[in-house]
Protein backbone atom coordinates (compact mmCIF):
# COMPACT_ATOMS: atom_id res chain seq x y z
CA UNK A 1 0.00 0.00 0.00
CA UNK A 2 1.36 3.41 -0.96
CA UNK A 3 1.42 5.73 2.04
CA UNK A 4 -0.35 9.07 1.94
CA UNK A 5 2.08 11.68 0.72
CA UNK A 6 3.25 14.24 3.23
CA UNK A 7 5.36 17.35 2.71
CA UNK A 8 8.07 16.86 0.12
CA UNK A 9 11.29 15.85 1.81
CA UNK A 10 14.58 16.79 0.24
CA UNK A 11 16.83 13.78 -0.04
CA UNK A 12 20.50 14.32 -0.77
CA UNK A 13 21.78 12.70 -3.92
CA UNK A 14 25.31 11.70 -4.75
CA UNK A 15 24.49 11.67 -8.45
CA UNK A 16 24.65 14.91 -10.39
CA UNK A 17 22.76 14.84 -13.68
CA UNK A 18 23.17 11.07 -13.69
CA UNK A 19 26.96 11.13 -13.78
CA UNK A 20 29.06 9.39 -11.18
CA UNK A 21 31.34 11.70 -9.22
CA UNK A 22 35.07 11.36 -9.53
CA UNK A 23 36.42 8.84 -7.02
CA UNK A 24 39.80 7.61 -5.94
CA UNK A 25 40.80 4.37 -7.63
CA UNK A 26 41.21 2.78 -4.22
CA UNK A 27 37.52 3.39 -3.40
CA UNK A 28 36.34 0.86 -5.96
CA UNK A 29 37.04 -2.86 -5.68
CA UNK A 30 39.23 -3.91 -8.61
CA UNK A 31 37.39 -5.77 -11.37
CA UNK A 32 39.48 -8.05 -13.60
CA UNK A 33 37.11 -9.94 -15.88
CA UNK A 34 38.09 -13.54 -16.57
CA UNK A 35 40.55 -13.81 -13.66
CA UNK A 36 41.22 -17.34 -12.43
CA UNK A 37 39.70 -16.83 -8.97
CA UNK A 38 36.99 -14.72 -7.40
CA UNK A 39 39.57 -12.94 -5.25
CA UNK A 40 41.47 -11.84 -8.35
CA UNK A 41 38.33 -11.04 -10.34
CA UNK A 42 36.70 -8.89 -7.65
CA UNK A 43 33.01 -8.29 -6.88
CA UNK A 44 30.36 -6.56 -8.96
CA UNK A 45 29.24 -3.46 -7.01
CA UNK A 46 26.21 -1.89 -8.68
CA UNK A 47 24.38 -0.62 -5.62
CA UNK A 48 23.95 3.06 -4.78
CA UNK A 49 24.38 3.13 -0.99
CA UNK A 50 28.02 4.14 -1.38
CA UNK A 51 28.62 5.62 -4.81
CA UNK A 52 32.40 5.54 -4.38
CA UNK A 53 32.29 1.73 -4.23
CA UNK A 54 30.56 1.31 -7.58
CA UNK A 55 32.71 -0.36 -10.22
CA UNK A 56 30.10 -0.94 -12.94
CA UNK A 57 27.50 0.96 -14.98
CA UNK A 58 23.80 0.45 -14.24
CA UNK A 59 22.05 -1.17 -11.30
CA UNK A 60 20.85 -4.59 -10.27
CA UNK A 61 17.70 -6.48 -11.36
CA UNK A 62 17.61 -5.60 -15.06
CA UNK A 63 14.31 -4.04 -16.10
CA UNK A 64 12.99 -4.36 -12.54
CA UNK A 65 15.41 -1.65 -11.44
CA UNK A 66 12.83 0.86 -12.69
CA UNK A 67 10.28 -0.59 -10.26
CA UNK A 68 12.82 -0.18 -7.48
CA UNK A 69 13.19 3.49 -8.41
CA UNK A 70 9.40 3.87 -8.41
CA UNK A 71 9.16 2.21 -4.99
CA UNK A 72 11.69 4.70 -3.62
CA UNK A 73 9.85 7.60 -5.25
CA UNK A 74 6.57 6.33 -3.75
CA UNK A 75 8.22 6.11 -0.31
CA UNK A 76 7.57 2.36 -0.01
CA UNK A 77 11.26 1.43 -0.08
CA UNK A 78 14.08 3.08 1.82
CA UNK A 79 16.81 4.16 -0.62
CA UNK A 80 19.51 2.95 1.80
CA UNK A 81 17.98 -0.50 2.35
CA UNK A 82 20.58 -3.28 2.60
CA UNK A 83 19.49 -6.79 1.67
CA UNK A 84 19.58 -9.41 4.44
CA UNK A 85 21.10 -12.37 2.59
CA UNK A 86 20.96 -14.80 5.52
CA UNK A 87 20.09 -18.35 4.38
CA UNK A 88 19.92 -17.33 0.71
CA UNK A 89 22.96 -19.39 -0.38
CA UNK A 90 22.57 -21.60 -3.47
CA UNK A 91 20.58 -24.79 -2.94
CA UNK A 92 23.07 -26.64 -5.15
CA UNK A 93 26.78 -26.11 -5.71
CA UNK A 94 27.71 -24.88 -9.19
CA UNK A 95 31.30 -24.38 -10.33
CA UNK A 96 33.77 -22.99 -10.61
CA UNK A 97 34.49 -24.41 -14.04
CA UNK A 98 37.44 -23.65 -16.35
CA UNK A 99 35.17 -21.53 -18.57
CA UNK A 100 34.78 -19.00 -15.76
CA UNK A 101 38.42 -18.00 -16.16
CA UNK A 102 38.17 -17.43 -19.91
CA UNK A 103 37.15 -13.81 -20.63
CA UNK A 104 35.96 -14.83 -24.10
CA UNK A 105 33.68 -17.66 -22.94
CA UNK A 106 31.45 -15.67 -20.57
CA UNK A 107 30.74 -12.02 -21.38
CA UNK A 108 27.04 -11.52 -20.54
CA UNK A 109 26.65 -12.91 -16.98
CA UNK A 110 28.71 -12.89 -13.79
CA UNK A 111 29.80 -16.50 -13.15
CA UNK A 112 30.46 -15.69 -9.48
CA UNK A 113 27.09 -14.01 -9.06
CA UNK A 114 25.59 -16.76 -6.87
CA UNK A 115 28.58 -17.10 -4.53
CA UNK A 116 29.08 -13.61 -3.19
CA UNK A 117 28.30 -14.64 0.39
CA UNK A 118 31.40 -16.83 0.47
CA UNK A 119 33.89 -15.66 -2.13
CA UNK A 120 33.42 -11.95 -1.36
CA UNK A 121 32.89 -12.23 2.39
CA UNK A 122 35.79 -9.90 3.11
CA UNK A 123 34.21 -7.16 1.03
CA UNK A 124 30.80 -7.70 2.65
CA UNK A 125 32.31 -7.53 6.11
CA UNK A 126 34.08 -4.34 5.08
CA UNK A 127 30.79 -2.59 4.29
CA UNK A 128 30.51 -3.12 0.53
CA UNK A 129 26.86 -3.53 -0.54
CA UNK A 130 27.22 -6.45 -2.96
CA UNK A 131 24.12 -8.15 -4.35
CA UNK A 132 23.79 -11.54 -6.04
CA UNK A 133 23.09 -11.55 -9.77
CA UNK A 134 22.28 -15.28 -9.71
CA UNK A 135 20.08 -17.27 -7.32
CA UNK A 136 19.90 -21.08 -7.24
CA UNK A 137 17.03 -22.96 -5.62
CA UNK A 138 15.09 -26.24 -5.80
CA UNK A 139 11.46 -26.76 -6.76
CA UNK A 140 8.85 -29.07 -8.27
CA UNK A 141 7.12 -28.30 -11.54
CA UNK A 142 3.75 -29.70 -12.58
CA UNK A 143 2.96 -29.58 -16.32
CA UNK A 144 -0.12 -31.11 -17.98
CA UNK A 145 1.87 -32.33 -20.98
CA UNK A 146 4.26 -34.21 -18.71
CA UNK A 147 1.38 -35.79 -16.80
CA UNK A 148 0.01 -36.92 -20.19
CA UNK A 149 3.44 -38.34 -21.08
CA UNK A 150 3.40 -40.26 -17.78
CA UNK A 151 -0.03 -41.68 -18.53
CA UNK A 152 1.11 -42.59 -22.05
CA UNK A 153 4.13 -44.44 -20.63
CA UNK A 154 6.77 -42.20 -22.23
CA UNK A 155 7.82 -40.81 -18.82
CA UNK A 156 7.92 -42.96 -15.69
CA UNK A 157 7.39 -42.11 -12.05
CA UNK A 158 10.78 -43.05 -10.63
CA UNK A 159 10.51 -41.25 -7.30
CA UNK A 160 13.74 -39.39 -8.05
CA UNK A 161 13.16 -37.14 -11.04
CA UNK A 162 9.40 -37.67 -11.29
CA UNK A 163 7.44 -38.07 -8.08
CA UNK A 164 4.61 -40.53 -7.48
CA UNK A 165 2.17 -37.66 -8.05
CA UNK A 166 3.72 -36.83 -11.42
CA UNK A 167 5.46 -33.60 -10.45
CA UNK A 168 9.08 -33.14 -11.53
CA UNK A 169 11.98 -32.25 -9.24
CA UNK A 170 14.27 -29.53 -10.58
CA UNK A 171 17.07 -27.23 -9.63
CA UNK A 172 16.45 -23.79 -11.03
CA UNK A 173 18.65 -20.74 -11.34
CA UNK A 174 17.63 -17.14 -12.04
CA UNK A 175 20.32 -15.10 -13.80
CA UNK A 176 20.45 -11.35 -14.31
CA UNK A 177 22.47 -9.96 -17.24
CA UNK A 178 25.95 -8.59 -16.53
CA UNK A 179 27.77 -7.41 -19.65
CA UNK A 180 31.54 -7.19 -19.94
CA UNK A 181 31.62 -4.53 -22.64
CA UNK A 182 34.98 -5.38 -24.27
CA UNK A 183 33.86 -9.03 -24.52
CA UNK A 184 30.43 -8.12 -25.89
CA UNK A 185 32.04 -5.92 -28.53
CA UNK A 186 34.49 -8.64 -29.53
CA UNK A 187 31.70 -11.24 -29.72
CA UNK A 188 29.93 -9.09 -32.32
CA UNK A 189 33.05 -7.92 -34.14
CA UNK A 190 32.66 -4.23 -33.32
CA UNK A 191 34.74 -1.71 -31.40
CA UNK A 192 34.09 -1.15 -27.71
CA UNK A 193 33.76 2.63 -28.21
CA UNK A 194 31.20 2.08 -30.97
CA UNK A 195 29.21 -0.27 -28.73
CA UNK A 196 29.30 2.20 -25.85
CA UNK A 197 28.22 5.10 -28.03
CA UNK A 198 25.26 3.25 -29.54
CA UNK A 199 24.12 1.92 -26.15
CA UNK A 200 24.31 5.47 -24.81
CA UNK A 201 22.51 7.12 -27.72
CA UNK A 202 19.82 4.49 -28.24
CA UNK A 203 18.81 4.62 -24.58
CA UNK A 204 18.51 8.43 -24.91
CA UNK A 205 21.49 8.97 -22.65
CA UNK A 206 20.08 6.91 -19.78
CA UNK A 207 23.58 5.71 -18.86
CA UNK A 208 26.04 8.58 -19.46
CA UNK A 209 28.87 6.57 -17.86
CA UNK A 210 28.96 4.54 -21.05
CA UNK A 211 30.71 7.48 -22.70
CA UNK A 212 32.10 9.37 -19.70
CA UNK A 213 33.68 6.50 -17.72
CA UNK A 214 35.67 4.35 -20.10
CA UNK A 215 37.38 2.81 -17.07
CA UNK A 216 34.12 1.09 -16.09
CA UNK A 217 34.06 -2.01 -18.26
CA UNK A 218 30.96 -3.79 -16.94
CA UNK A 219 27.34 -2.79 -17.59
CA UNK A 220 24.15 -4.15 -16.00
CA UNK A 221 21.61 -3.55 -18.79
CA UNK A 222 17.89 -3.02 -18.07
CA UNK A 223 16.78 -6.16 -19.93
CA UNK A 224 15.24 -9.50 -19.02
CA UNK A 225 17.38 -12.31 -17.72
CA UNK A 226 17.47 -16.09 -17.94
CA UNK A 227 16.08 -18.98 -15.91
CA UNK A 228 17.68 -22.42 -15.99
CA UNK A 229 15.76 -25.57 -15.09
CA UNK A 230 17.99 -28.56 -14.36
CA UNK A 231 16.59 -32.10 -14.41
CA UNK A 232 18.65 -34.77 -12.70
CA UNK A 233 21.78 -34.39 -10.60
CA UNK A 234 23.36 -30.94 -11.16
CA UNK A 235 26.61 -32.21 -9.60
CA UNK A 236 27.13 -34.15 -12.84
CA UNK A 237 27.36 -30.95 -14.86
CA UNK A 238 30.88 -30.33 -16.09
CA UNK A 239 31.57 -34.06 -16.35
CA UNK A 240 32.01 -34.73 -20.06
CA UNK A 241 31.03 -38.37 -19.55
CA UNK A 242 27.50 -37.39 -18.51
CA UNK A 243 25.01 -37.01 -21.39
CA UNK A 244 23.33 -33.60 -21.41
CA UNK A 245 20.03 -32.84 -23.12
CA UNK A 246 19.19 -29.18 -23.63
CA UNK A 247 16.35 -27.01 -24.81
CA UNK A 248 17.19 -23.31 -25.27
CA UNK A 249 13.82 -21.57 -25.29
CA UNK A 250 13.08 -17.92 -25.93
CA UNK A 251 10.05 -16.50 -24.14
CA UNK A 252 6.65 -16.60 -25.82
CA UNK A 253 4.10 -15.54 -23.23
CA UNK A 254 1.06 -16.16 -25.41
CA UNK A 255 1.96 -19.77 -26.11
CA UNK A 256 4.09 -20.73 -23.09
CA UNK A 257 1.62 -19.44 -20.49
CA UNK A 258 -1.75 -19.08 -22.21
CA UNK A 259 -1.54 -21.88 -24.76
CA UNK A 260 -2.07 -19.81 -27.91
CA UNK A 261 -1.95 -22.17 -30.88
CA UNK A 262 -0.57 -19.70 -33.42
CA UNK A 263 3.02 -20.93 -32.90
CA UNK A 264 4.92 -24.03 -31.76
CA UNK A 265 6.54 -22.50 -28.67
CA UNK A 266 4.70 -24.28 -25.85
CA UNK A 267 4.68 -27.66 -27.67
CA UNK A 268 8.43 -27.40 -28.20
CA UNK A 269 8.99 -26.34 -24.60
CA UNK A 270 6.95 -29.30 -23.34
CA UNK A 271 8.78 -31.65 -25.71
CA UNK A 272 12.10 -30.29 -24.49
CA UNK A 273 11.13 -30.90 -20.87
CA UNK A 274 10.12 -34.47 -21.73
CA UNK A 275 13.47 -35.13 -23.41
CA UNK A 276 15.28 -33.61 -20.41
CA UNK A 277 13.39 -35.90 -18.02
CA UNK A 278 14.10 -38.91 -20.21
CA UNK A 279 17.82 -38.08 -20.25
CA UNK A 280 17.93 -37.49 -16.48
CA UNK A 281 16.19 -40.79 -15.79
CA UNK A 282 18.83 -42.52 -17.93
CA UNK A 283 21.60 -41.10 -15.72
CA UNK A 284 22.27 -37.87 -17.57
CA UNK A 285 21.24 -34.26 -16.99
CA UNK A 286 18.55 -32.21 -18.72
CA UNK A 287 18.64 -28.43 -19.07
CA UNK A 288 15.98 -25.98 -20.15
CA UNK A 289 17.40 -22.48 -20.64
CA UNK A 290 14.54 -19.98 -20.69
CA UNK A 291 15.47 -16.52 -22.00
CA UNK A 292 13.30 -13.41 -21.55
CA UNK A 293 13.31 -12.39 -25.21
CA UNK A 294 9.63 -11.99 -26.02
CA UNK A 295 8.72 -11.81 -29.68
CA UNK A 296 12.28 -12.51 -30.86
CA UNK A 297 13.35 -9.71 -28.51
CA UNK A 298 11.21 -7.30 -30.51
CA UNK A 299 8.63 -7.20 -27.73
CA UNK A 300 5.03 -8.31 -27.42
CA UNK A 301 3.55 -5.06 -28.76
CA UNK A 302 5.49 -5.46 -32.00
CA UNK A 303 4.55 -9.13 -32.10
CA UNK A 304 0.82 -8.39 -31.89
CA UNK A 305 1.06 -5.59 -34.46
CA UNK A 306 2.62 -8.07 -36.85
CA UNK A 307 -0.17 -10.58 -36.13
CA UNK A 308 -2.73 -7.95 -37.14
CA UNK A 309 -0.82 -6.95 -40.26
CA UNK A 310 -0.47 -10.55 -41.41
CA UNK A 311 -4.15 -11.35 -40.88
CA UNK A 312 -5.28 -8.23 -42.74
CA UNK A 313 -3.23 -8.80 -45.88
CA UNK A 314 -5.46 -8.61 -48.94
CA UNK A 315 -4.65 -12.16 -50.04
CA UNK A 316 -4.49 -13.65 -46.54
CA UNK A 317 -1.76 -14.76 -44.19
CA UNK A 318 1.03 -16.17 -46.39
CA UNK A 319 4.28 -17.92 -45.62
CA UNK A 320 6.23 -15.75 -48.08
CA UNK A 321 5.15 -12.57 -46.25
CA UNK A 322 5.55 -13.93 -42.70
CA UNK A 323 8.91 -12.28 -42.01
CA UNK A 324 8.42 -9.35 -44.35
CA UNK A 325 5.63 -8.00 -42.18
CA UNK A 326 7.90 -8.25 -39.13
CA UNK A 327 10.59 -6.27 -40.93
CA UNK A 328 8.07 -3.63 -42.00
CA UNK A 329 7.09 -3.01 -38.38
CA UNK A 330 10.36 -3.61 -36.51
CA UNK A 331 13.03 -3.07 -39.17
CA UNK A 332 14.52 -6.53 -38.53
CA UNK A 333 13.26 -10.10 -38.29
CA UNK A 334 15.01 -10.99 -35.06
CA UNK A 335 16.96 -9.25 -32.27
CA UNK A 336 17.66 -12.21 -29.97
CA UNK A 337 21.40 -12.22 -30.70
CA UNK A 338 22.01 -15.90 -30.04
CA UNK A 339 25.76 -15.24 -29.89
CA UNK A 340 25.32 -14.33 -26.21
CA UNK A 341 23.18 -17.39 -25.43
CA UNK A 342 26.00 -19.96 -24.88
CA UNK A 343 27.34 -18.06 -21.84
CA UNK A 344 24.89 -19.71 -19.46
CA UNK A 345 25.99 -23.16 -20.64
CA UNK A 346 29.62 -22.18 -20.07
CA UNK A 347 28.60 -21.13 -16.56
CA UNK A 348 27.20 -24.63 -16.02
CA UNK A 349 30.39 -26.25 -17.30
CA UNK A 350 28.74 -27.75 -20.38
CA UNK A 351 31.10 -28.58 -23.27
CA UNK A 352 28.93 -31.07 -25.19
CA UNK A 353 25.19 -31.42 -25.72
CA UNK A 354 24.07 -34.99 -26.30
CA UNK A 355 20.56 -34.09 -27.47
CA UNK A 356 19.81 -30.49 -28.52
CA UNK A 357 16.03 -30.06 -28.61
CA UNK A 358 15.87 -27.49 -31.37
CA UNK A 359 15.97 -27.22 -35.14
CA UNK A 360 17.30 -23.66 -35.18
CA UNK A 361 20.44 -23.01 -37.18
CA UNK A 362 21.02 -19.76 -35.28
CA UNK A 363 21.05 -21.45 -31.89
CA UNK A 364 23.04 -24.45 -33.07
CA UNK A 365 25.67 -22.36 -34.84
CA UNK A 366 26.04 -19.97 -31.88
CA UNK A 367 26.77 -22.91 -29.56
CA UNK A 368 29.26 -24.48 -31.94
CA UNK A 369 31.06 -21.17 -32.48
CA UNK A 370 31.51 -20.98 -28.72
CA UNK A 371 33.07 -24.45 -28.57
CA UNK A 372 30.03 -26.45 -27.40
CA UNK A 373 29.65 -29.65 -29.43
CA UNK A 374 26.22 -30.99 -30.42
CA UNK A 375 25.69 -34.71 -31.07
CA UNK A 376 22.04 -34.72 -32.14
CA UNK A 377 19.30 -32.22 -32.84
CA UNK A 378 15.81 -33.29 -31.86
CA UNK A 379 12.94 -32.03 -34.04
CA UNK A 380 9.43 -31.30 -32.86
CA UNK A 381 7.22 -34.30 -33.73
CA UNK A 382 4.71 -33.59 -36.48
CA UNK A 383 1.75 -34.48 -34.27
CA UNK A 384 2.73 -31.73 -31.80
CA UNK A 385 2.45 -28.91 -34.35
CA UNK A 386 -0.86 -27.00 -33.89
CA UNK A 387 -2.90 -26.60 -37.08
CA UNK A 388 -2.82 -22.80 -36.72
CA UNK A 389 0.98 -22.88 -36.52
CA UNK A 390 1.47 -24.51 -39.92
CA UNK A 391 1.92 -21.09 -41.50
CA UNK A 392 4.87 -20.51 -39.15
CA UNK A 393 6.48 -23.79 -40.20
CA UNK A 394 5.95 -23.09 -43.89
CA UNK A 395 7.38 -19.59 -43.53
CA UNK A 396 10.52 -20.87 -41.88
CA UNK A 397 10.98 -23.57 -44.50
CA UNK A 398 10.59 -21.04 -47.31
CA UNK A 399 13.02 -18.68 -45.54
CA UNK A 400 15.66 -21.41 -45.39
CA UNK A 401 15.56 -22.12 -41.67
CA UNK A 402 17.01 -25.60 -41.83
CA UNK A 403 19.19 -27.74 -39.58
CA UNK A 404 20.36 -31.18 -40.58
CA UNK A 405 17.90 -31.24 -43.46
CA UNK A 406 14.95 -30.44 -41.21
CA UNK A 407 12.99 -27.18 -40.99
CA UNK A 408 13.65 -24.94 -38.01
CA UNK A 409 10.59 -24.35 -35.84
CA UNK A 410 12.19 -22.12 -33.20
Amino acid sequence: MIPVSGPEVERPSTLVQGVLPATHATDRPPLRWGAATAALRGPIVATLRNISHRNVIGTHAGGYSVYRALAIAARTLAPDHVADLSDTAPANHIGPYPQWADPRKIVSIDPWGHLIGTVFREYLDGGHDIRPTIAVTRAHIDIPEIRAAVEAGRVRRDGVVVSARGSVRVMKAAIDPVWYLPGIAERFGIGESELRRDLHEQTAGMYPELVTHGDLKVFLPPIGGTTVYCFGDPDKLGDERTPVACRVHDECNGSDVFGSDICTCRPYLAHGIEICIETAQAGGVGLVVYNRKEGRALGEVTKFLVYNARKRQQDGDRADAYFKRTECVAGVEDMRFQDLMPDVLHWLGVTRIYRFVSMSNMKRDALIRQGIAIDEQVPLPEDMIPAAARIEIEAKISAGYFAGGRPSTD
